[in-house]
C-alpha cells in the first residue's frame, strides 16, 4: 500500500503536480506511474512539475524526472519543470546532470504562458 501520494491536478488540458515533499525512490517511481495513468486518461497536452518546495534532488531523481519528460513526450505532451532553486540548479551543475528531456520554466505561470502558446 501507498504511504504517500503526491497529487495530479488537473488545469484544463495540462496536468500540475507540485511536489511538497522530498523525493525518495518509490515516491519518485509512483509518482511517474500515477502521471502517466492520468496522462492517458485525460489526453493532456502539457505536465508540468513544479519542484520548488524541494531542497535536494539527487542524480536518481533527476532520472527519474528526466524519465518521466521522456515518457511524457512520447505519449504526445509537452513537459516542464518549475521551480528549480538556485542551489539544486548549481549543484545539478557541478554533478554534470542534464534535464535533456525536460523544458524548464523559472515558475508556474511562465510554463503556463509557455504551454497556451504551444497549443494554440
Amino acid at each position: 500500500m501507498k504511504d504517500q501520494q503526491i497529487p495530479i491536478i488537473q488545469i484544463r488540458n495540462c496536468l500540475l503536480v507540485s511536489i511538497q515533499t522530498e523525493l525518495h525512490d518509490r515516491l519518485a517511481l509512483d509518482l511517474q506511474e500515477s502521471l502517466m495513468d492520468r496522462v492517458r486518461v485525460t489526453d493532456a497536452k502539457g505536465v508540468i512539475l513544479d519542484v520548488s518546495a524541494v531542497e535536494i534532488i539527487d542524480s536518481y531523481i533527476t532520472r527519474i524526472l528526466n524519465d518521466i519528460g521522456k515518457s511524457v513526450r512520447f505519449m504526445g505532451a509537452v513537459c516542464y519543470i518549475v521551480g528549480i532553486r538556485p542551489a539544486v540548479a548549481m549543484t545539478l551543475i557541478e554533478m554534470g546532470v542534464e534535464l535533456d528531456s525536460v523544458n524548464t520554466a523559472l515558475t508556474l505561470d511562465l510554463a503556463l504562458e509557455k504551454l497556451e502558446l504551444l497549443q494554440s
